[in-house]
Order: structure tokens, then C-alpha cells, then sequence
């Protein structure tokens, strides 16, 4: 029996001899008995009342369609814990709306300003106004833009160069905010790895702002020159749909669109981050609680407090949620809808088991789907920056530390949607510090970054298979559809370094991820970044019959990496900077293009590279002969069954046969519930490219100086460096091996890259000259440098050479 379908006998699916049932309404009263005809009218009555039955017998509490105003966050510990075979249901008919906001009855009057305003009570908190069910932006600056979801509706147009106009921060536009303190800073990272956010606390005498902020980012980095936006200042109040909360002077502004009487509106606010709480403990957790059909919204964003770091990701998060679980176990969440709620939807945190989340629409949240994240207490040896590990220190125990980590839990048939609406470093689903986590059948689109992220190796098993995930990486960069680092205990920026310390101890890069994960029977496609990106030292993943439509299969260092028949579409295999002796193996695919490496080593790639499909040419099957690739191979056409309509399986006589390819089913991807089914959205099917595919363009410029051989970089390159291509560099091909040599006594070392001489950027070797020759004679001159993806400066002493 497997893990999930042990749910069955454990109680929360199946009808015990003995049944309670209790009724809300919210004409009812907490006083009632909880019958359908004197019910009670609350969710927390009913969970008082539910806990003198609870575990004596199966309870189902009934929630009458209607608005439940949460005064607070209901808290569920092991007192209200059901037990196997009687579990407590809390179900909603259609319509029953769980809110952690509130209701308010306003006057509202012309502010001679052709907008409308209204006296608020006392002391009211609002995160977010809603108007006839519809939430309205904060007064911001630049207004919204229909487009891609940056920020919450604003174009992406993927360029660095500032628009002056559209600048927040210009101090012209500054001058005239009489008193900005409260409003927020929104800021996309330098290099659109994510975002960062500011409180504004006031102005400074210099007129420029007084703020506090910017820590939601595990790699930061300045704020992006251009995509930034500014909301709550009240001169910014000059659209339709906007809002500003004066609470000095408790008064509520708003310009209603066209054909809103807000006379007759519903106004409701947001105030609670925290709707649900499940809290228990290892030892007395709270059990067989299942949450099914009801809908939650209105509740309150989080990205101020999205500070911790996750290990060595480039993430930090706020351990928190609409519907939150801690020392949880047999638990479930379904067919539940989660509506614009303002932070993370779900978060399972700590130690929890077997918990359960099928059947949800969530759409719209500020931060992330699902979030499964243990607690860094579960890790041996951690470290929560990127940067270097000290071999001499670690902990060589394989496995975690305790059991404070999400484990066996399932994510079944759920379509999530648009999240990341305030906050960019996020995904439908993200696991962290976790084990044997199922996603399984969901339908993951239009994000701003990845659809699915595993930020490390602790603690593996995880399986995602019948996936449908697309349309991701619409604001961010240098990501996938899927994405993933293991920057475990075994990983250092270094590729040298840790490959030194593996060969002395192959059993390194196992101490975390101590079972494989597994991608299977999924459909991906990224038009901004790679399908499948397995980044800074993702290890031991299964990779098979995968369907990857544009962005290809990107496999950055790491080790035992199995990846084998997968149709890549359009696209093949990107390896990046591969370790010696890695043991990865590429075999038995279907690919339409040559590999995309980078920054790899020239000998043998991997264990085996082999017994592939090339679609296009010889030429792309022998590109990497040298290499050790594909010498049993083949080429030809792979007779798809229906690529136009998205049927990549083969006919009968495809060559692709030959290298023990087998067909897989190509219609079952993705959320399998009629109701889901009918609303979900599905990939953009590609148009097959013929022929050979054109050859990548590679500059192949190089200069000598200093001793050191120079070149510009180009296309995976980029991402190797964990650079921009705006920004891009010069690169070291190579240091003399002449300890006399010039960039030998500065420092440099093959592999950096060359971003800066004295202080002017340098993009590529013009620019690189060009400085050298403009250099004004000093004594010491800097040069920034990136090393291992982390910047650093160099400082050469007495004349600069100019290249040859």
C-alpha cells in the first residue's frame, strides 16, 4: 500500500459506523446547539464545540454559504484532534468564504478631488480594500499596466535601462510626497533573481527617503534600476481603482472606476496574515483535522517579514500562511479554493507527516503555493549564505539531525496560479528541508519565477510526476520551469575545491540528499530560462519521460544525475561546469539541437552520453565526440505520432527504438478533477524546427595581456557566471603558468571574469581596451572581478600593460 493511499485506512476518507454532525451559518449564533436548525456562526464556536466529540467519532461540521469574518486566527491543537477512522471534516457548501478581513459600513463623500472619502473607525488596520468583491491597488507610482504580473500588473519589457519618468525614486518626484512614512518600495534584484521591498520611515534632510528593507533577498544585490514601483503615498492617488488609508486621521480615500457607485459598494478590508493555524508538536501533534470546499481570502501580505535565510538558496521566507501547519500529521486540505490571499497559501512548517493537499485552486497569492519548509535545527552542518565550506568542520553523518522537517506528504490535482504576486522569490510549490514530497497531477502557470523549486538536497525522495508546468519565469532571470540548487554540505562555489574533497570522499555528496528525486511524466516549458534548470549542485535526481517543450534540460555541477527518455523539443542537453567523474548519464532521449555547454572541462563528460536521438544532423551528434558523447548515437527523424496537437509518442519503425526509447502517454498531464479540468490552461504546443539547427554564435576574440589570455563570453556563459548579459565581462581564459607573470602577482586566476577597470564597467573586450587605454596614470588601479558568482576586486600596482 503506498504512503497516500494509506490516508484511506487511516481515517479521513472513509465513514465510520458512528457520525456527528454540526451546522454554521452565519445568521447562527455560537450559543446554539449547532443543529441545521439552530446552528452555530463561527468557524471558532464550531471548533469548541466540534472538540468535545473529537475522537470519539467521525465529526463533519457544515458551513452554510456566506461571508465568515475572522476576528482572529483560529489555532487548532492536539485537543481538537480527530483519530483514525474518525476524523473532524470542516466542509463548505459552495459559496462559505473564510475572511481575515472585515466588513465596514462607510459614508462616503466627495473630496472635491474627483474622488471619495470616508471616516474609518479608530485604530483600523487595512492591508488590502476590496470593492464588490474585487481588490483595488494601493495609490502607487508608476500606475498599473496590463501585462505580465510584475508587481501586480506592470510590463516587463526584459531591458536594464532606467525609464527616468517612470523612476520612484527621482527626487523631483520625491519633493512632492508631503509625508511618505509608511509607504512601501518595491525593487526587482539587479540581476531579476527576485525582488526586494522597503518600509519607508520618512524623509531624510536631504529629501531622500528614510527606509528600512531589502533583506528578502538570499544573494542581494542593489535595487534594479528600473523596475521598481512606490505604493501608499497619498499624492500618488491619481487612478481609477486606487485607495490610500490615512490612519492619523482615520480617513479612507478612493477614486472608483467607471460605473462604481460606492454608495451602494461592499467595502471589506484585509487584516489578518493568518487564518488557520494547525499547532501541535512531535509529541502531541494535531491529528485527522481535514479542511474540504471552503473557500479563504482576505488575507494580509507578508513580504516585510520575509527575512530568514533557507540554507544556501538565494531565498529567504516568512514562516507563514493563510492555512498553516506545524506538528501536524494525517491532515488534509481539499477542494478548497484560496482567492488572492496575500502572503504564502499554505505553509507546512517543521515537523509535520502524511498531510495532505488535493483538489485546491489557489490563484493570485502574494507569495508562494504550497510551501513545505523544516527547520535548519534538522541540518547538519548548515550554512545560510552562498559562499565557501570548511571541509575540515562538517559533519559527516549522513541524514538529518532530528525529524523537524515536512515529510511524506502529497500535492495532488491542485491548479496553482499567478502567485508571487508581491513577492517574486517564490513558486507554486517549494520544498525546502523536506523528504518524500508528491506533487503529482498539478497544473502550475504563469508565475514570475520558477513553477517548482527545491532549494537543497535534504532531504530527497521526492517524486513530482503528471505535471503540466509552463509559462514561469516571467519577471525574474536565469531560472527554469523547474528549478533547484544543492548546495548541501559536499557543494562550494569553488568547482575545484569540492571536487578535490569528493574524490577523497565519494560519499560526500549523499550526507544530504539521502534519497534520489524524481521528475517523471511531466510537461514543462520555459521561454525565458530552461524547462528543467538543475543549478548549483543538484544531486541525485531521476529524470524520465519527461515532454520538455523550448527550454531544454539544464544540468549544472552535481553528482548521479540520471537523465534518460525524455523528448526534448526544439532543444537538448545544457551542461554546466560538470565536475570530473560526476556519474551523470544522458541516455536514451530524444533531442533537436546540439548540447549547450559551459564553462565544462574538456575531457570525458559524465559517466555516459550516449544511445541519444538527434533529430537534426550528424553534425550535432559529433560535436562533442571529443568529449566522449555519443559515439552510439543515431540520427534520423523520430516519426512523432502528432507534434502539432502535442502527441510527441513515436510510430511504429521511428529509429528512436533503436536506442531503447519508449513511448510514454501524452494526454494525461497536469489536474485530473472535471471542475479543475475545465478552467486549467495548457502550453503553447511549438512548432517543430527542420533541419540542422543552426550553429550557436560564439565570439571567438581573444587578446593577451598581463600574461593572461582574455575573450568576451556568450550564451550559457552567462548564466555560468551568474551574471547579466546587460552587464556581462571579460573573461580569463587562461593565466600563465609563470608565477612571474603579471595577473599571476595581481591575483587573477583563470576562470574570473572581468567586469570592471578603475571603477567604468567593461561588458566585453572593446570595452575592456577601451578603459585600459583611457586609464589615468595612478599608482594602484582596481579591477572588480567576479569568482565563484561572488564579486571581488583586484588591485594591480604600477603601469597597466595595454593588450596585445
Amino acid at each position: 500500500m503506498s504512503r497516500y493511499k494509506s490516508l484511506v485506512a487511516l481515517g479521513l476518507l472513509c465513514a465510520p459506523v458512528f457520525a456527528a454532525d454540526l451546522y454554521v451559518s452565519p445568521s447562527g449564533k455560537d450559543e446554539n446547539p449547532g443543529t441545521s436548525a439552530a446552528p452555530l456562526a463561527s468557524l471558532d464556536g464550531a471548533r469548541l464545540k466540534a472538540r468535545a466529540l473529537a475522537g470519539k467519532e467521525k465529526v463533519t461540521v457544515h458551513f452554510a454559504k456566506g461571508v465568515y469574518y475572522l476576528p482572529a486566527t483560529v489555532r487548532f491543537t492536539a485537543e481538537d484532534s480527530g483519530a483514525e477512522g474518525k476524523p473532524v471534516i470542516y466542509e463548505g457548501e459552495e459559496g462559505a468564504v473564510i475572511s481575515g478581513g472585515s466588513l465596514l459600513k462607510l459614508d462616503w463623500q466627495p473630496d472635491g478631488a474627483g474622488r471619495f472619502k470616508a471616516v474609518t473607525p479608530a485604530g483600523l488596520e487595512m492591508d488590502q480594500l476590496w470593492i464588490n468583491g474585487r481588490r483595488e491597488p494601493m495609490a502607487r507610482f508608476p500606475n498599473r499596466e496590463e501585462g505580465k504580473n510584475l508587481f501586480d500588473a506592470w510590463v516587463l519589457e526584459h531591458t536594464s535601462t532606467p525609464d527616468p519618468e517612470k523612476d520612484p525614486l527621482k527626487p523631483e518626484r520625491i519633493a512632492k510626497w508631503s509625508n511618505p512614512t509608511g509607504a512601501y518600495l518595491h525593487a526587482m534584484h539587479i540581476s531579476l533573481w527576485g525582488d526586494m521591498h522597503w518600509l519607508v520611515k520618512g524623509k531624510k534632510a536631504d529629501g531622500s527617503l528614510d527606509m528600512e528593507g531589502g533583506w528578502q533577498n538570499n544573494r542581494p544585490s542593489k535595487m534594479h534600476p528600473r523596475y521598481r514601483m512606490v505604493e501608499n503615498v497619498f499624492e500618488e492617488l491619481d487612478a481609477p481603482g486606487e485607495w490610500f488609508h490615512d490612519r492619523a486621521n482615520n480617513t479612507l480615500y478612493y477614486q472608483p472606476p467607471t460605473g462604481t457607485d460606492v454608495k451602494t459598494s461592499t467595502v471589506e478590508v484585509v487584516r489578518l496574515p493568518r487564518l488557520l493555524s494547525f499547532e501541535g508538536a512531535q509529541g502531541k501533534p494535531v491529528k485527522f483535522i481535514g479542511l474540504r470546499g471552503l473557500t479563504f481570502r482576505h488575507a494580509a501580505r507578508t513580504f516585510m517579514a520575509n527575512k530568514e535565510q533557507l540554507l544556501r538558496t538565494d531565498w529567504t521566507v516568512c514562516r507563514d500562511g493563510a492555512v498553516f501547519l506545524q506538528g501536524a500529521e494525517n491532515c488534509a486540505v481539499e477542494s478548497c479554493t484560496f482567492d488572492q490571499v496575500g502572503g504564502n497559501t499554505i505553509f507546512v512548517n517543521d515537523y509535520n507527516r502524511r498531510i495532505t493537499i488535493r483538489g485546491c485552486y489557489i490563484h493570485d497569492s502574494g507569495a508562494n503555493g504550497i510551501a513545505f519548509v523544516g527547520s535548519p535545527e534538522a541540518v547538519r552542518s548548515p550554512l545560510f549564505r552562498y559562499g565557501p565550506q570548511d571541509y575540515a568542520k562538517i559533519d559527516r553523518t549522513p541524514g538529518p539531525k532530528n525529524d523537524r522537517y515536512p515529510a511524506d506528504c502529497l500535492v495532488e490535482d491542485c491548479l496553482i496560479t499567478r502567485t508571487g504576486r508581491d513577492e517574486k522569490q517564490t513558486a507554486p510549490v517549494e520544498i525546502d528541508i523536506a523528504a518524500r514530497i508528491t506533487v503529482r497531477h498539478c497544473s502550475l502557470y504563469d508565475v514570475p519565477r520558477a513553477g517548482l523549486n527545491i532549494g537543497d538536497g535534504c532531504f530527497g525522495g521526492h517524486v513530482v510526476e503528471d505535471c503540466d508546468i509552463f509559462n514561469t519565469v516571467l519577471e525574474t532571470g536565469d531560472h527554469g520551469s523547474f528549478n533547484s540548487w544543492g548546495r548541501d554540505r559536499f557543494w562550494d562555489p569553488g568547482i575545484g575545491k569540492f571536487s578535490a574533497e569528493v574524490a577523497k570522499d565519494p560519499s560526500l555528496p549523499f550526507l544530504d540528499v539521502i534519497e534520489p528525486i524524481t521528475l517523471r511524466h511531466n510537461r514543462w516549458r520555459c521561454d525565458h530560462g530552461w524547462d528543467i534548470d538543475l543549478d548549483d549542485g543538484s544531486t541525485r535526481y531521476v529524470i524520465e519521460n519527461n515532454l520538455l517543450l523550448n527550454g531544454g534540460l539544464k544540468m549544472r555541477e552535481g553528482y548521479k544525475r540520471i537523465a534518460r527518455n525524455n523528448v526534448i523539443v526544439n532543444n537538448a542537453l545544457h551542461p554546466h561546469c560538470w565536475p570530473l567523474d560526476n556519474g551523470d548519464m544522458f541516455t536514451g532521449n530524444i533531442v533537436s539541437d546540439s548540447y549547450k555547454p559551459a564553462a565544462i572541462h574538456g575531457g570525458k563528460w559524465g559517466e555516459t552520453v550516449d544511445r541519444n536521438l538527434f533529430t537534426t544532423s550528424d553534425a550535432d551528434r559529433t560535436k562533442y565526440a571529443k568529449n566522449g558523447c555519443d559515439a552510439n548515437s543515431i540520427v534520423g527523424d523520430a516519426l512523432f505520432i502528432n507534434p502539432e496537437k502535442g502527441d510527441f509518442r513515436v510510430k511504429n519503425g521511428s529509429p528512436a527504438f533503436k536506442i531503447g526509447f519508449k513511448n510514454f502517454p501524452m494526454d494525461n498531464f497536469g489536474v485530473t478533477s472535471p471542475k479543475l479540468k475545465a478552467i486549467a490552461k495548457t502550453p503553447v504546443i511549438p512548432e517543430l524546427k527542420k533541419g540542422s539547427s543552426p550553429a550557436a554564435t560564439t565570439n571567438t576574440s581573444q587578446i593577451t595581456w598581463m600574461g593572461a589570455r582574455l575573450r568576451d563570453i556568450s550564451g550559457e556563459e552567462f548564466s555560468a557566471y551568474g551574471v547579466s548579459k546587460e552587464s556581462g565581462g571579460v573573461a580569463i581564459a587562461e593565466v600563465h603558468l609563470d608565477p612571474s607573470a603579471p595577473a599571476n602577482i595581481a591575483g587573477f586566476k583563470t576562470g574570473d571574469l572581468i567586469q570592471s577597470v578603475g571603477g567604468k564597467a567593461v561588458s566585453n573586450l572593446a570595452a575592456f581596451k577601451d578603459a585600459l587605454a583611457k586609464l589615468p596614470s595612478k599608482p594602484e588601479t582596481p579591477f572588480g572581478i567576479i569568482r565563484n558568482q561572488a564579486p571581488s576586486t583586484i588591485t594591480m600596482k604600477g603601469k597597466i600593460e595595454q593588450p596585445k
